[in-house]
Parts: C-alpha cells; sequence; structure tokens
C-alpha cells in the first residue's frame, strides 16, 4: 500500500491485518480521487472509518488544506499516526480516536470532502449519512465506498447521488447537493411565481 502521487508520491503505508481492516485497492482510490481530482487542493477533508489512513493522506499529498482522520481503534490510530510522520504530512492533520457517530455530533467543522469506507455489513454509510450531510459545506461532496450487493438511498437530506462507480466487487457512491433543492432556494430569493424543477441524472459507470 502506498501514495500514488503528490508530495508524499510513493511512500509505502503500513496497515493492521484483520477482517474488519479491509484497505481500499489502488485501482479504487485512484478512482476515488478521480472524482474529487478537481476539488482536493486546498479543500478541507473528513477520513472517516479511517483505518489506515491511506486515503486522507492521499488527500494530503494531493494539496488538500486539512484532513480529520477518524477512527474508534486505538490501534488504527497508531497507525495513522505512524503513517502521517513517515510521509511528513503531520502538520495538516487532526487525528480523533473516537466512535464516528460521537464524532459527527460534537464536530463544528465543514467539511469540502468526506469519504467514507466503513467495514461492509454493517450498515455504516446509512447510519452516519443523516448527521454528515449537515457538516457538508454548499459545494461539499461524500463519497462512499460499499460492497456492489448494498444499494444506498437516493438522497440523505440535501444530498442526492451523482453517480456510481463500479470496480469489481466494489462501488463508489458520490453524493453531492441536489440540483433539486438548488434551485428551488434560488427561486424562492428572485420570489419567481413559476418555476421548473429540473431533476438530478444519477449516472452510473464501470470503472
Amino acid at each position: 500500500m502506498r501514495v500514488i502521487t503528490g508530495t508524499a508520491k510513493g511512500r509505502k503505508l503500513k496497515t493492521l491485518p484483520g477482517l474488519d481492516v479491509r484497505p481500499t485497492i489502488e485501482g479504487v482510490k485512484e478512482a476515488i480521487f478521480s472524482i474529487v481530482q478537481f476539488d482536493v487542493e486546498d479543500a478541507v477533508v473528513l477520513d472517516l472509518f479511517a483505518g489506515s489512513g491511506q486515503l486522507g493522506i492521499e488527500a494530503l499529498s494531493r494539496g488538500a488544506k486539512k484532513v480529520v482522520f477518524v477512527d474508534n481503534s486505538a490501534e488504527s490510530i497508531k497507525i495513522i499516526k505512524d503513517n502521517l510522520k513517515h510521509t511528513e504530512l503531520t502538520e495538516n492533520a487532526v487525528v480523533c480516536n473516537m466512535a464516528n457517530n460521537a464524532f459527527l455530533r460534537s464536530t463544528r467543522e465543514k467539511f469540502d470532502i468526506a469519504i467514507l469506507d466503513p467495514p461492509y455489513n454493517h450498515k455504516l454509510i446509512h447510519k452516519s449519512m443523516p448527521q454528515l450531510v449537515e457538516k457538508m459545506s454548499e459545494s461539499g461532496i461524500i463519497i462512499c465506498e460499499h460492497e456492489k450487493e448494498t444499494s444506498l438511498p437516493e438522497r440523505f437530506g440535501d444530498f442526492a447521488i451523482s453517480k456510481i462507480y463500479r470496480h469489481g466487487r466494489v462501488t463508489l457512491t458520490a453524493y453531492r447537493r441536489s440540483i433539486e433543492n438548488e434551485k428551488e432556494s434560488e427561486e424562492t430569493e428572485e420570489n419567481e411565481t413559476e418555476s421548473e424543477i429540473i431533476p438530478t441524472e444519477t449516472d452510473s459507470e464501470e470503472i
């Protein structure tokens, strides 16, 4: 496992063995950062269910302003800190040893990008998203990595699926603030009496 590109390109990263620790494979990681390639520079990023921290570290290497790493495992927190030190990216990182829901309840941060890669088969994305969408910036994007058998809801709050990417047995679902809500907000501000709601198209592609 290594950093793909940026200031820490090629640096190898530690991970933890175990069934609940499932590092994102390199092809999927490349796909994640292809989705946010124009958003990551100077962004505030949340790596929820951080594990080894490799996704947040990739974001820092690519120029993110700040990354918050959250994991409830003390062993994972140690690995994240070791990996940050090895990649020399500690300065712009915040590492939180907390349960994801407790963190989301307590944080006052607003995130431009959130990446969720929880253990499979626990419905942790479903449980986290209602709180997470309240912590996103206006232009925020949420990337959820999950097994292809899992179907995520079309919407969580103001966020709707913008695109679905499939990579073997892994699916990436990207959420952005929905066009419908932005359109309704603009029309309300302009006091227009007639409106046209443009539905969001959900694209799907193989990666």
